[in-house]
């Protein structure tokens, strides 16, 4: 690990040390890299260093580089993620093609953690392998959705995890039952500062048509339910405990006039109020507002307090940067 013990670098200091260092480095390293257009949102600022290694040892080899000091944020497929207007401090690292391969592994699958959702599923359709249908209904990758125990229709990640495989913050490879992850709604406890780069998932055999058929369905369903083809993140709030409210968050937020809510660019969705859009001109900014006031307004309508399941990462921007 490359650190002093009073290493304070600038910005152009530590990003011009960490290429120096490295040097053997297959992968691409951007400076101030613009993140808005990688996200589902189209929103936000910019990375200070974008880094998108080769493979797991590039990975690797650059984790062990990057001075403790200095931040580091892993984003994925950037679906359910508001990704602030200053944008984020450090390290930002990107995991591409080198971590997008799946392998049938008896009755389950073996898939890069870059590996969309739907891809999985439908992969695990064509090995006759059932179980991971509920995957064609999460717009993110793997790594994403282990990492937060991703789920839908009836299912979630944490039941058909077998294992995962991480490289540590100090860039050292490891593989994870399970189990050790300590599943629960929406969070797996993934060793701090640790990037997940693949995941055996297991399945039943089962006839492909079977499968064909309830992948349809879900994505049948998730066309009719949700905006799918606009500018979105997915569901923005958690469903309360069934011991705070018997209403799923949308239905609260129906109940408290939210619906087709603007603030700037940013609306709630008149087809399904859940999801937050961004109509053209909305900033990171405005939607984490239109998000904030739903929230109020829920609370003061009905006494619960929902909490964010959209992520929000980097900084606002600040008065005297250009927007």
């Amino acid at each position: 690990m490359t650190q002093a013990a009073a290493y304070s670098p600038t910005v152009v200091q530590w990003r011009e040390d960490l290429v120096r260092a490295l040097a053997d480095f297959r992968g691409r390293l951007t400076p101030d890299a613009p993140l808005g257009p990688r996200t589902w949102f189209r929103v936000g600022g910019k990375a200070e260093l974008l880094v998108q290694p080769a493979d797991a040892r590039d990975l690797a080899l650059a984790l062990r580089h990057i001075p403790l000091e200095v931040p580091v944020r892993v984003l994925g497929a950037c679906s359910n993620t508001i990704i602030r207007d200053g944008g984020i401090d450090g390290v930002v690292i990107r995991l591409g093609r080198g971590f997008s391969e799946i392998a049938h592994d008896g009755n389950g699958l073996i898939a890069g953690a870059a590996c969309l959702d739907m891809t999985v599923a439908e992969h695990a359709a064509t090995c006759g392998l059932s179980g991971m249908e509920f995957l064609a209904g999460i717009p993110g990758a793997v790594g994403g959705a282990v990492s937060m125990n991703a789920g839908a229709y009836g299912s979630d990640i944490s039941t058909i995890l077998d294992w995962v495989e991480i490289v540590t913050r100090d860039g050292e490879p490891l593989r994870l039952p399970g189990g050790a992850l300590k599943f629960s709604y929406r969070h797996a406890l993934v060793p701090q500062g640790a990037v997940v780069v693949r995941a055996r998932l297991c399945g039943q055999p089962s006839a492909m048509p079977v499968i064909r058929e309830r992948i349809a369905q879900i994505r049948a369903a998730r066309e009719a339910a949700q905006p799918v083809r606009a500018r979105t993140g997915g569901s923005t709030f958690r469903n309360p405990d069934p011991a705070t409210s018997d209403r799923k968050a949308w239905e609260l937020i129906d109940a408290a006039g939210c619906r087709g809510l603007t603030i700037g660019g940013a609306q709630v969705s008149e087809k399904h109020c859940n999801f937050l859009l961004n109509t053209g001109t909305a900033t990171a900014a405005e939607l984490e507002e239109l998000g904030e006031t739903v929230r109020r307004r829920v609370r003061e309508h009905t006494g619960v307090t929902l909490e964010w399941e959209i992520r929000r990462i980097g900084r606002p921007l600040r008065k005297d940067e250009p927007s």
